[in-house]
């Protein structure tokens, strides 16, 4: 069993960034970020692959405004948010792969809110 605690999220204004950690109680395959704003399906976000030399993914709705990394001995994953918008209001939630076949452990969840 592992457990996944994130923090990070809170209020922040349109065009201001936000830094998302996310602290597995265990050694996972990969780690990522998915969110799901209000009344929306839950989305992907970005990922990154610790057993592939630390490859990384994203969401196209997040190229080149987020980026992922992360502490692999501590298995430990941060969210960079930059230039943040009104649509990245979600809860973010970090989830892990800790058997290569697919996310099986996920967080509780962090509210992320942008005002325009």
């Amino acid at each position: 069993q592992v457990q996944l605690v994130e923090s990070g999220g809170r209020w922040v204004q349109a065009g201001g960034s936000l830094r998302l950690s996310c602290a597995a109680s265990g050694r996972t395959f990969m780690m990522g970020w998915f969110r799901q704003p209000p009344g929306k399906e839950r989305e992907f976000v970005a990922a990154i692959n610790w057993r592939s030399g630390d490859n990384t993914f994203y969401g196209d709705s997040v190229k080149g405004r987020f980026t992922i990394s992360g502490d692999n001995p501590k298995n430990t994953v941060y969210l960079q948010m930059n230039s943040l918008k009104p649509e990245d209001t979600a809860v973010y939630y970090c989830a892990a792969d800790v058997t290569g076949a697919g996310y099986n452990y996920w967080g509780q969840g962090t509210q992320v809110t942008v005002s325009s």
